[in-house]
């Protein structure tokens, strides 16, 4: 995990610059995580507008490398919003052209909805909501061992 200050402010910063290019954009008040291939940042993790009364965190992410996006990753990513925070919701805003995204979060129990022109005026959001309980009754932790329902 980044820490907190400088090394979080400058990670998204990074991330923010990916997902909008050259808008000098980032995630104000955050937690973050860095994946590091030997000594190359390739991906990161935001943790934003964590609404602790409503146990909601939105996570972005972008990377520059495919190998970003372990089962060591999968893990961390869920793991801190649900089971160290106590969330019961994680939310990702999601183009609708990032397939690949799309699968996963389908596959980690992620329900889609999609709001029109919430990217412009031609473009929809797809908003990703993954519960506590999708996440541990999907097949992958279900796979692993872990109780479905239980974070």
């Amino acid at each position: 995990m980044a820490k907190d200050g400088h090394e979080t402010d400058l990670l998204s910063r990074w991330v923010a610059d990916k997902i909008w290019p050259g808008k000098g954009r980032d995630f104000g008040n955050c937690r973050g995580m860095a994946v590091i291939d030997g000594e190359t940042l390739i991906g990161g993790l935001i943790w934003h507008n964590f609404d602790e009364d409503a146990g909601v965190v939105e996570l972005s992410a972008a990377s520059i490398s495919k190998r970003w996006l372990t089962r060591e990753t999968l893990d961390v990513m869920f793991g801190v919003p649900f089971r160290e925070w106590g969330c019961q919701a994680v939310v990702f805003r999601v183009s609708p052209d990032d397939r690949p995204m799309h699968r996963m979060l389908t596959a980690y129990g992620g329900e889609l909805f999609v709001l029109p022109r919430l990217r412009g005026r031609d473009i929809d959001e797809h908003v990703f909501i993954v519960t506590d309980d999708a996440w541990t009754s999907n097949k992958f932790n279900v796979k692993a061992g872990m109780p479905a329902g239980k974070v």
